[in-house]
């Protein structure tokens, strides 16, 4: 039987642009919070008009901000700061992403809001954290990347580092590492009425995850040159396979009842002695050129020792497995994506499309107590554009 989302009730402030921020809070407003979007007259967030024309807001923007309300507030006037100030006093989370020390100067950081209501959850998400001597630096995705160790662990093996089209930092590091520490503080206040201020930097998330890199550094006292690590594309049983149609095969027989049967597949029951020796891979190579990658995927498909095609975005979306899970909805006349967990007594759905800049004003002062002339006095001093 379908009860209330899991996050009904709470009430989320999202100060936050761009990308890291958005989805965390995307993730907590399809989980049922109702999630404020809090935007500046002058610009707004600028992910509202990447590659679009004048006037209509992007894909990009559609996607990630669904299901939230629009708030236009000008938070460098005092009146900004005022209705902000009244919004946090009975919010459960803010968000933001400025740069570090920026909230407080506009007089709406963690202390201020604290004193006004115990139980808040502040997170602060940003590329180095809050303090250390990289707090003021710009970055993105790539440098946060960089500084982690990661990017230079990317790539082909001699190869300079490869730039994945997969934020890692900014989704894995800034968006779901935000989502746990948010959960988490959210559940302790509901216990002890006191919550927490949230710290994430990106790259130290990224760091912590590096599990592999650790792994190597720990036995054998320094990093693998890219590409020869375990699983970077040094064992040809862990590698992709370059096919005759110039699509690919992953093949990830680690273990040793995986790898004994892709050989028996591949009609090479020799190799399976050589299932650690880095030489086999050009033999590999080699044999898979043969064949198309479909050739290669209808060989594999009735034997399960983990070795798939790789599909392109286009073909990822018609897959039956992910068709069948539900991944794939479409909603404002965009192809998007449904939350990445199942819950039982929880059915997802888009409640409400992305807002438009200041969409919810209205709504929203009212509900905060804001009578019909103090909308209007508002409104007069530019506090909401």
């Amino acid at each position: 039987m379908s009860r209330p989302a899991p996050l009904t009730g709470i009430r989320v402030l999202d100060l936050t642009r761009l990308l890291p921020g958005p989805v965390a809070t995307l993730h907590l407003a399809d989980l049922g919070a109702e999630v404020i979007k809090i935007e500046d007259p002058q610009v707004g967030d600028y992910a509202r008009t990447l590659g679009t024309g004048a006037g209509e807001d992007s894909a990009y923007f559609k996607m990630i901000n669904r299901n939230k309300q629009g708030l236009r507030l000008d938070l460098k006037k005092p009146e900004g700061v005022e209705i902000f100030l009244r919004l946090a006093s009975e919010a459960d989370v803010i968000v933001e992403s400025f740069r570090p020390g920026v909230v407080d100067k506009l007089g709406i950081g963690y202390a201020t809001v604290a004193a006004l209501n115990p139980k808040i959850t502040y997170c602060s998400i940003s590329g180095y954290g809050q303090d250390g001597p990289y707090k003021d630096l710009a970055g993105h995705d790539i440098n946060y990347l960089g500084y982690a160790g990661v990017l230079e662990q990317i790539g082909l093996e001699g190869s300079k580092p490869a730039i994945p089209n997969f934020q890692i930092a900014d989704l894995l590091g800034g968006a779901l590492t935000g989502v746990m520490g948010i959960l988490a503080a959210v559940i302790d206040a509901g216990k002890t009425g006191q919550g927490r201020y949230i710290d994430v930097s990106m790259t130290d998330s990224v760091l912590a995850h590096t599990y592999f890199a650790m792994l190597r550094l720990n036995d054998a006292g320094r990093s693998a040159p890219r590409g020869t690590d375990l699983l970077s594309g040094g064992l040809p049983c862990y590698a992709t396979y370059r096919c005759a149609d110039g699509k690919y095969m992953a093949v990830g027989a680690l273990e040793g009842k995986f790898w004994q049967s892709c050989c028996t597949v591949l009609a090479r029951p020799e190799w399976v002695k050589r299932q650690w020796d880095s030489t086999l891979r050009a033999e590999m190579e080699a044999l898979f050129a043969t064949r198309s990658r479909d050739q290669w995927q209808a060989l594999f498909a009735a034997v399960d020792c983990c070795v798939t095609p790789i599909l392109t975005p286009e073909e990822a979306l018609s897959n039956e497995q992910l068709t069948a899970r539900g991944m794939i909805i479409e909603s404002q006349g965009l192809t998007q994506f449904a939350p990445p967990l199942k819950m039982s007594g929880f059915q997802f759905d888009v409640r409400q499309n992305a807002p438009a800049a200041g969409e919810h004003n209205l709504p929203i002062l009212q509900a905060a107590g804001y009578g019909a002339a103090d909308i209007q006095r508002l409104q007069e001093s530019g506090a909401l554009g």
